[in-house]
């Protein structure tokens, strides 16, 4: 099995990038929607557009600095998420920030995480660029106070089972992208995309720590 980088990782410029795979050594799958920048200053001036919800408290970008396989999720959530207590492993892209995937060996499930902090554009760039093009998107109730929206799949191509990736908005110009594969014995039974927002409250839970809030 590959692992899907972001979320379109998610190359890095055009709409087909927005929902492209991260590839890795292990199994799994991690995302981050590629939402493309309509340039900074169209950024500052005009968020949130093509239908994005405003961030109405927003957090610190402070939040997203640092190592996310450290300070997305803690070892218990990892636990919580994937079975077991495992490192993470960093899966960084320059177009939108830093980001770690937690896998397990034995069952095939996976949590990743990605700081979408270059785009600039937060939640609007996805829904400009990843809502056209998803099989699956579902906006989600706020996360803790913050909008998100779920996601899968190309449009007019089948959905991937099993997985499922969010974007949270946590300001009008960056957000955090959490990814969910289910391990082997819920990938049949289970909705990916609608246990995500268990694996998108445990890392807004963690990020709002790290703020103080």
């Amino acid at each position: 099995m590959t692992r899907r980088r972001v979320i379109a990782v998610l190359s890095v410029v055009g709409l087909v990038a927005a929902c492209s795979p991260r590839t890795g050594n292990e199994g799994g799958t991690s995302g981050s929607a590629l939402p493309v920048s309509p340039g900074k200053n169209a950024a500052t001036s005009s968020l949130p557009y093509a239908g994005a919800p405003k961030v109405p408290d927003p957090l610190p970008v402070s939040v997203l600095s640092g190592d996310p396989c450290a300070d997305a999720l803690t070892h218990e959530q990892v636990v919580a998420a994937v079975g077991v207590d495992v490192p993470g492993k960093r899966g960084d892209l320059a177009p939108i920030g830093p980001g770690c995937t937690w896998f397990n060996r034995d069952t095939g499930g996976a949590v990743g995480v990605s700081y979408t902090i270059n785009t600039h554009v937060g939640l609007s760039g996805v829904y400009a660029n990843t809502q056209p093009q998803s099989a699956v998107w579902k906006e989600l109730p706020p996360v803790q106070g913050f909008p998100a929206v779920a996601y899968a799949g190309n449009n007019g191509g089948a959905v991937p089972e099993g997985f499922c990736q969010a974007s949270i908005g946590l300001a009008d110009s960056f957000s955090v992208d959490v990814s969910l594969t289910l391990g082997s014995s819920k990938r049949h039974t289970e909705d990916a995309c609608s246990l995500i927002t268990r694996i998108a409250d445990m890392t807004v839970t963690t990020l709002k720590a790290k703020a103080g809030s």
